[in-house]
C-alpha cells in the first residue's frame, strides 16, 4: 500500500508541529524508511557475488539523501553534469557511478572522464567514436526492441530513444575492443514503475543470454551486467507490492545456473530510485481555498511544479487528510494547485473525508521523482525539502526556492551582437 504505517507513525503526530514550524508546503522524507529498504536489498541479493545498488540519483537529487545511500555501500546512477558533480562531492569515484546519459554532448564525455572518471555507459553506437579518451571499461545500454514490451512510463521499446539494438551489440563491442577497451559490461532498463516480479526475472534472463551471445562472438566475459531499475510500488491502495523476494530468489538461482554452465558468471549492478525511496517521502500541503461550480475544489497551497507526476501521467497519488484517517470519505473533491492549467490537480473526482480550512494534506508517495521533476512555469516555486531522521529530529535539507532564486538568470552581463557586421 502507499506510505508504510511505520512511517504515519513516526510522521503524523508531530505533523502539526513540523508545519508550524516550517511552513507549507514540503517534501519530507523517512530516514528509517529509506534504511530499512536499502539494507533489505543488500540482504535478499546478496547470494550474488558483488552485488550492488547504484541509486537512481534522477529520482531524489539531494546531497542528504544520497549521503545516506554511500553509507549504505551504493554507488549513484548519473546521467548529467549536475549529478555527477553532487556524486563526486560525495566521495564516489571511477566504478561508484554509472554515466548512463543519452544524447550525450561533448561537454558531458569531457567531464565524465575528469576526477577518476567513472563506468562510462553508451546509449548507442554512433557515439563510440565521440568518446574523446576512450576508457579501458565501457558498458553499452540494450534496448531489445520487439523482444520486450515496456510500460506506459518508460514505452515501448521499439519506440523508445534508448540504447543499442540487438542488431547491432556484437558490432558495439566489437567497435569499443578496436578503440581501446578491455573491460566490459552491458545494462539495459526496459520497464518503469513496474509491479510483475516476472517481468524483472526475465530482463535477467535477458541480461545473461545476451552475455553467453557476446561471449561466444568476440570472447568477452562481462564484469557487471546491470538490469536497470523499474521496480515498482504500489500507489493505489489495492494494488499489490513488487514480489521483490521471489524476484531475488529467482534471479540469484539464474545467477548461480550460468555460473555452472559457463563457468565464470558478471556482477549484478541495479539502479532503483523509485523503489529505494518513493514510498519513503510525501508532500505536505495545506487547503487554503474552496469553490463549489461544476464540482467541488480544494486549493492547496502546492501546485504541480511540487509534483507533476499526477499531470505528466494521470498518476494516482494517495491523499490523507491530517487527523481524518478514519474518518468517512463523503465528499468527492478536484484537488487542485494555483497554476494556470488546468491539469494542475493532484486529485481528480477523489472520495475524501470533508476538508475544512487549513486541513493540512499528506500527499503520498512523493519521495522519487516529485521535487525532482519540479519547474519554474508560471512563477511558481518549487517548496522545501525535510528529512524526518530515525531519532525524531526533523531537518531541512533544501531550502524553497525564492523569488530572488527566479530571477537570478535575469541577472547576466549584457551581450549584443549583429551578425554580419
Amino acid at each position: 500500500m502507499p506510505m508504510s504505517d511505520a512511517f504515519k507513525q513516526r510522521l503524523f503526530n508531530a505533523l502539526p508541529e513540523i508545519a508550524a514550524h516550517y511552513g507549507t508546503p514540503f517534501h519530507i522524507y523517512d530516514e528509517v524508511g529509506i534504511r530499512e529498504t536499502g539494507e533489505h536489498l543488500k540482504q535478499i541479493f546478496s547470494g550474488i557475488d558483488g552485488f550492488r545498488e547504484y541509486f537512481a540519483v534522477k529520482a531524489l537529487p539531494n546531497k542528504q539523501i544520497l549521503k545516506l545511500m554511500k553509507e549504505m555501500g551504493f554507488g549513484f546512477d548519473c546521467s548529467s553534469i549536475p549529478e555527477l558533480i553532487m556524486s563526486r562531492e560525495l566521495g564516489a569515484t571511477t566504478e561508484d557511478i554509472m554515466f548512463t546519459s543519452n544524447n550525450t554532448s561533448p561537454e558531458e564525455f569531457a567531464f565524465a572522464e575528469q576526477d577518476g572518471g567513472c563506468i562510462l555507459n553508451l546509449d548507442d553506437i554512433s557515439l563510440i567514436d565521440k568518446v574523446p579518451n576512450f576508457p579501458e571499461l565501457i558498458c553499452f545500454r540494450y534496448n531489445p526492441g520487439p523482444r520486450r514490451t515496456g510500460n506506459i512510463i518508460i514505452g515501448n521499446p521499439v519506440e523508445a530513444k534508448y540504447g543499442v539494438t540487438h542488431e547491432q551489440v556484437v558490432d558495439a563491442y566489437r567497435q569499443a575492443q578496436a578503440r581501446g577497451a578491455k573491460r566490459f559490461g552491458l545494462h539495459t532498463m526496459v520497464a518503469s514503475n513496474e509491479l510483475d516480479y516476472t517481468y524483472m526475472v526475465e530482463t535477467a534472463r535477458m541480461v545473461l543470454s545476451l552475455t553467453e551471445l557476446v561471449k561466444q562472438e568476440l570472447g568477452i566475459e562481462f564484469e557487471f551486467v546491470n538490469i536497470g531499475g523499474g521496480f515498482g510500488i504500489p500507489y493505489r491502495p489495492d494494488q499489490a507490492p513488487l514480489d521483490i523476494d521471489t524476484l531475488a530468489k529467482e534471479i540469484t538461482e539464474q545467477f548461480d545456473a550460468f555460473k555452472a554452465k559457463n563457468g565464470f558468471v558478471p556482477r549484478m549492478y541495479m539502479e532503483s530510485g523509485r523503489f529505494m525511496t518513493g514510498p519513503h517521502g510525501c508532500l505536505v500541503t495545506k487547503a487554503i481555498n474552496f469553490k463549489d461550480t461544476y464540482r467541488n475544489y480544494v486549493g492547496v497551497d502546492a501546485c504541480m511544479s511540487a509534483l507533476m507526476r499526477p499531470a505528466l501521467y494521470e498518476a494516482y497519488h494517495h491523499i490523507d487528510v491530517l487527523g481524518k484517517e478514519d474518518a468517512a470519505k463523503d465528499m468527492t473533491y478536484d484537488v487542485v494547485g494555483s497554476l494556470c492549467e488546468n491539469n494542475d490537480k493532484f486529485a481528480v473526482q477523489r472520495e475524501l473525508p470533508k476538508i475544512e480550512q487549513d486541513d493540512l494534506l499528506v500527499i503520498h508517495d512523493s519521495g522519487a521523482h516529485g521535487h525532482a521533476m519540479g519547474f519554474q512555469y508560471n512563477g511558481r516555486l518549487r517548496p522545501q525539502e525535510l528529512l524526518l531522521r530515525a531519532d525524531g529530529r526533523v531537518e531541512l535539507i533544501r531550502r524553497a526556492e525564492t523569488v530572488a532564486d527566479y530571477f537570478a538568470t535575469q541577472n547576466y552581463t549584457p551581450d549584443a551582437f549583429t551578425p554580419g557586421a
